[in-house]
């Protein structure tokens, strides 16, 4: 299981090249670190008392000497307890060497030139000036050495998924060449682009779930950033379409999706919800947890599991435009890893709306061993065995990359996803 580290450091960071640091490192820390709200210390001339630096909400560090023993355990309190750490390049090669920055210098290298400065807030890492820095991801046993440059317009990378991209690249290639065929050997898919629910699906997601006497539903709503509504959409009309028992599954983290409650919910759930927003968010509290394995067990058990937008990317075992800084790529390094109901796919939504075609054709032919599916907005895949059923207001895109084009199929239809053409 992926350690839980979704949300970063706790503080911040500025770390600078050799030199004087850019005018925009220090401009960036003071705005961060908030002097006159807080307790501001510059290390400039000897170095700080301890008394200092416990109570300090920023430090700027400008000595030669770079920090070490009492005081160098004292900065790292310091960010633990949320606060703002900078200065010259003494002190960001210690931060670097020394753990402040997670898997630096070990897995991630920064390599900051001379007049070059980064950011560090939580999990956003930000470029500061004009002088562009290279990230390094260094060669393993199965992969290359990988380098991803913020210079120009690309000024921003996300630190949960660099460290996620670094240990996907210690284990074999993933996907592998060799995908299991996709099919759901019990229980049901309900698959949606987003854009709203198919006319009558709610009432069909029910009786896939039981019926009104049996239905127990869990709804995850957490692809949507917080604070989440008091009341679920979804949530609530899984309640008036007649299910028994529906209960929102709020927690963020590991830890919290694997407490006792969820998971004796997860044991007698026969159908699970998860709602649209961003799928990346799923990944980083279910993946590996004990709550994702019970959630396979209720289609074993023979129950249902749905979603729309984010909902639907993150049923395959590819999961598409999970970059955390944006859904604009569909091909994000550290967040591939679907939760992988079905099998062999990379599931795309609202795509005609978004005039995704050409980003499911890079996928495909990056990774041609993938079955992709583009599905438009208020259409839906209901997914039985290796038979997807077509519904809802207009088409499904289905992409194999030994045909020259997609395979547009209509509401009303059916495909064979293991066969991998249209049921006549």
């Amino acid at each position: 299981m992926i350690p839980s580290f979704a949300d970063g450091i706790p503080g911040a960071l500025i770390l600078s090249g050799p030199g004087p640091a850019a005018p925009e490192a220090f401009l960036t820390f003071t705005r961060l670190a908030k002097p006159l709200e807080g307790k501001f210390v510059a290390v400039k001339d000897k170095l700080p008392d301890l008394r200092e630096l416990a109570e300090a909400t920023g430090v700027w560090w400008e000595l030669k000497e770079p920090p070490k023993g009492k005081i160098l355990d004292a900065l790292k309190a310091a960010l633990a307890r949320g606060a703002t750490l900078g200065g010259n390049t003494a002190f960001t090669q210690v931060a670097l060497r020394e753990g402040l920055l997670p898997d630096a210098n070990a897995a991630i290298r920064y390599e900051l030139p001379e007049g070059a400065a980064l950011a560090v807030v939580g999990r956003e890492i930000q470029l500061l000036g004009a002088v562009p820095v290279t990230i390094r991801l260094v060669a393993t046993k199965f992969s290359p050495e990988e380098r991803v440059t913020l210079a120009g317009r690309k000024r921003l990378a996300d630190l949960t998924a660099l460290r996620r991209w670094s240990r996907q690249r210690t284990e074999p290639v993933f996907p592998p060449k060799t995908l299991a065929t996709p099919k759901v050997p019990s229980g049901t898919l309900v698959i949606i682009g987003g854009g709203g629910m198919p006319q009558g699906l709610t009432q069909r997601f029910v009786e896939l779930a039981g019926g009104p006497e049996k239905a127990v539903i869990a709804v995850i709503p957490i692809s949507m950033p917080d604070p989440l509504p008091p009341k679920d959409g979804m949530a609530e009309a899984l309640r008036r379409a007649g299910a028994k028992e529906v209960v929102e599954l709020r927690g963020r983290t590991p830890e919290t999706v694997d407490s006792p409650e969820a998971l004796a919910l997860l044991k007698r759930a026969t159908g699970v919800w998860f709602g649209g927003g961003r799928q990346w968010r799923f990944v980083d509290a279910y993946e590996g947890t004990k709550a994702e394995k019970l959630m396979h067990e209720v289609l074993k058990r023979g129950g249902v599991i749905g979603g729309s937008s984010a909902g639907a990317s993150i049923q395959g075992e590819y999961m598409a435009r999970g970059n955390p800084l944006g859904p604009e790529e569909i091909i994000a390094p550290g967040y591939e890893r679907g939760l992988g109901f079905l099998p062999g796919m990379a599931i795309d939504q609202h795509f005609t709306q978004r005039n995704r075609f050409k980003d499911m054709e890079l996928l495909i032919k990056t990774y041609p061993q993938l079955l992709g599916v583009g599905i438009d907005e208020a259409t839906a895949l209901i997914v039985q065995g290796s038979v997807a059923e077509i519904t809802g207001r207009t088409r499904v895109n289905f992409y194999d990359a030994g045909k020259p084009g997609p395979e547009s199929v209509a509401s009303g239809k059916k495909y064979d996803l293991a066969a991998r053409k249209v049921i006549d």
